[in-house]
């Protein structure tokens, strides 16, 4: 998933998707401001015209490219979430498998919303869209830990969701076994709010 393979976008692809294969790239890559609108069009082959009749702005593209990141990150909990279904393994620990897998990858995108919040700050479009995407996340760690009959599952998701920021801040620094490291003590949190017991 890395983005450093979308930087060239492929002439195959209609405009649109060709726009934002680029923009994930770069935008994973550089982030926001860094980005010139110019610089979009040159990699994506299009012309400005076609760049402005998708997106009336880079903050729409931008918002775009986070709507995206969002589908496929929500999309690859889930899958590896099922794999693990029936196993002996807890299913919320495939989270953190996952981010493992992409850590290793060197995929930059991982880090979006927190880099987009960072850089862009609370108050800007973007940075209230990583908010939602960030809070959707953590309902999607509370409706798995409901599933799994944890005690206090928003609780949880906050407290899952702190480990995986973390995760992603160390990979950052270049600890490529932060997810792992994150897992084990996430192992502890599912252990301390173990299954409630089902009324009969």
């Amino acid at each position: 998933m890395g983005g450093t393979n979308r930087t060239q976008a492929s002439p195959k692809r209609g405009a649109r998707q060709r726009i934002l294969d680029v923009s994930f790239s770069l935008f994973a890559d550089r982030g926001i401001r860094d980005v010139g609108v110019d610089e979009l069009i040159e990699r994506s082959g299009v012309a400005k015209a076609t760049f402005y009749k998708y997106f009336r702005t880079k903050d729409d593209l931008a918002l775009a490219y986070l709507q995206r990141w969002y589908e496929e990150r929500s999309r690859a909990i889930d899958e590896a979430v099922k794999r693990h279904e029936g196993s002996e393994t807890p299913a919320l620990l495939a989270v953190f498998d996952v981010f493992d897998e992409w850590f290793r990858q060197g995929s930059s995108e991982v880090s979006s919303f927190l880099h987009v919040l960072m850089e862009m700050g609370p108050s800007h479009p973007l940075g209230r869209a990583s908010l939602e995407y960030l809070a959707r996340t953590r309902d999607q760690l509370a409706s798995i830990a409901r599933h799994a009959n944890l005690s206090d599952p928003d609780g949880f998701a906050w407290s899952c969701h702190i480990l995986l920021k973390g995760a992603i801040v160390a990979a950052a620094e270049g600890d490529l076994d932060a997810a792992a490291r994150a897992r084990h003590m996430a192992a502890l949190l599912v252990a301390d709010r173990r299954p409630l017991e089902r009324e009969a």
